[in-house]
């Protein structure tokens, strides 16, 4: 299929970008790398009037460490991060994720603001960001506001974005001394959506796991330090918490039997 009709502007400022949310709103999609806008558009599950282009605003394709954060800017590509050389220093769960995402020659057009404002479950950036106690920033006309990874993520593919706001950059928190992480995900094969993906931080306080492609956006458990049958048992418990349901590429049951194992798992590596 071919997608319908809209009016096409290729921003350079972010003033601009800005200008066109405010008088369009909900008719208006932003375009940034475009691999999951551009599927939407020629299937026609998405049909905007006006398609805002922000991949060629340089200002907006930064990443950098700020605030104890490394701060990724709206039109900076996944690869630009990965390919990052103190990212394993910085944010070493994003380095464990990032090959997980699709493949590289996806990573090297898509943006990593992008695949937050998406919000696809069974995207691996947004649980990650959900898992390190990340936020989200977003700007209009009216001025900029920050939203944590949890209060952002309201359902499969909705966020709390305003109509006429720019998902404007997302912050990673840096490493911690003490923290340990780890990552593991399930697909049908590799660069497939997830079927379950798993991202673990475990310090001297807890264990913080969140899981993604198993419920209707990220899910995070945040529990006290455990091992054994008390592990298992809340494993259990929060498999059952994120109400599975069956689709084409996994039953409920499979699902939770992931997130009872993974989570093991990952948990288990985070805290070796």
């Amino acid at each position: 299929m071919k997608p319908g009709l809209y009016d096409y502007y290729r921003c350079d400022t972010v003033d601009e970008v800005l200008e066109l949310l405010a008088r369009h709103g909900d008719d208006a999609r932003i375009l940034a790398g475009g691999q999951s806008l551009m599927a939407a558009l020629n299937m026609r599950l998405a049909q905007p009037k006006v398609v805002i282009d922000i991949s060629r605003i340089a200002p907006l394709a930064y990443a950098r460490v700020a605030n104890d954060a490394l701060v990724i800017g709206a039109s900076a590509t996944q690869g630009s991060v990965e390919w990052r050389p103190t990212l394993g220093a910085e944010v070493p769960l994003l380095k464990l994720a990032f090959p997980y995402i699709s493949h590289f020659q996806i990573r090297n057009r898509g943006t990593v603001c992008g695949s937050i404002a998406h919000a696809d479950p069974s995207a691996e950036l947004p649980v990650v960001l959900l898992a390190l106690g990340g936020r989200v920033g977003l700007r209009s006309r009216q001025g900029r506001r920050e939203l944590s990874a949890d209060a952002f993520a309201q359902g499969m593919l909705m966020t709390a974005r305003r109509p006429d706001e720019l998902v404007e950059d997302v912050s990673y928190p840096v490493h911690r001394e003490g923290t340990r992480y780890a990552f593991a995900e399930m697909a049908q094969r590799h660069g497939d959506f997830a079927i379950a993906a798993l991202a673990a931080c475990v310090d001297a306080d807890g264990i913080r796991l969140a899981v993604g492609g198993v419920s209707d956006r990220p899910r995070l458990l945040n529990i006290e330090r455990l091992s054994g049958s008390a592990l298992d048992d809340a494993l259990n418990d929060f498999a059952w918490s994120l109400e599975a349901q069956d689709d084409q590429h996994a039953s409920a049951q499979y699902r939770r039997h992931l997130v009872r194992r993974l989570g093991r798992r990952v948990i288990q590596e985070a805290s070796a």
